[in-house]
């Protein structure tokens, strides 16, 4: 992919989603700078109904957008938490626009169980994917059609990238951006977060 593209990422949320879950890659994408000073990545948010959420711990987030007057996404990153796998799996709205933005889309991500809401979306089957550690075998009962791996940071199985828990997630958006822009401007972007990454 060229160098001179700008990627419109979005973040979804909601309530009880994991702070770092959703605040690491935002932190990833946002902190991204090429070396003309160019940002490559504009960083967005967007909920249901586009009113606050309230996060694990009662962190008080406004998002951006609603699902309903968001702009297109590029990348869209679905969190986890327990909101996900505890009301947001039973949401048959945001699971049916889960599913129907994949077909808009160039990359989907999901950090932790958030893979369980792309799950029940039907965009797993047959692919491979991980999940937090703790709800690995959860993934793998209720969703018997897809290959779910174990003891990995994050797994990339081309238009859609699992990352397993939280800090996970921070892994995983490194890799999105060595994949789009190159290993040196990843590294550059881990080291101005102080973060140590292997890429």
């Amino acid at each position: 992919m060229s160098n001179n593209k700008r990627w419109r990422v979005g973040v979804f949320l909601f309530d009880d989603v994991e702070v770092l879950d959703f605040a690491g890659p935002f932190e990833v994408f946002s902190v991204t700078t090429l070396e003309n000073g160019e940002k490559p990545f504009a960083v967005e948010t967007v909920s249901e109904t586009g009113k606050m959420v309230i996060a694990r711990n009662g962190l008080k987030v406004q998002p951006d957008y609603s699902i309903d007057k968001m702009p297109q996404f590029d990348i869209l990153i679905i969190p986890g938490g327990l909101g996900a796998r505890e009301r947001e799996i039973h949401n048959e709205n945001v699971i049916k626009w889960i599913e129907n933005q994949k077909q808009n889309v160039q990359l989907m991500a999901s950090v932790c169980t958030g893979s369980l809401l792309l799950a029940k979306a039907g965009l797993l089957k047959n692919r491979k994917c991980t999940t937090h550690w703790a709800s690995l075998e959860r993934l793998e009962k209720e969703f018997p059609e897809v290959n779910v791996k174990q003891n990995v940071k994050f797994v990339d199985d081309k238009d859609i990238i699992t990352s397993g828990g939280i800090s996970a997630g921070i892994n995983m958006s490194f890799h999105i951006v060595k994949r789009l822009l190159g290993e040196k401007v990843a590294r550059k972007t881990a080291e101005r977060m102080e973060y140590d990454i292997v890429v």
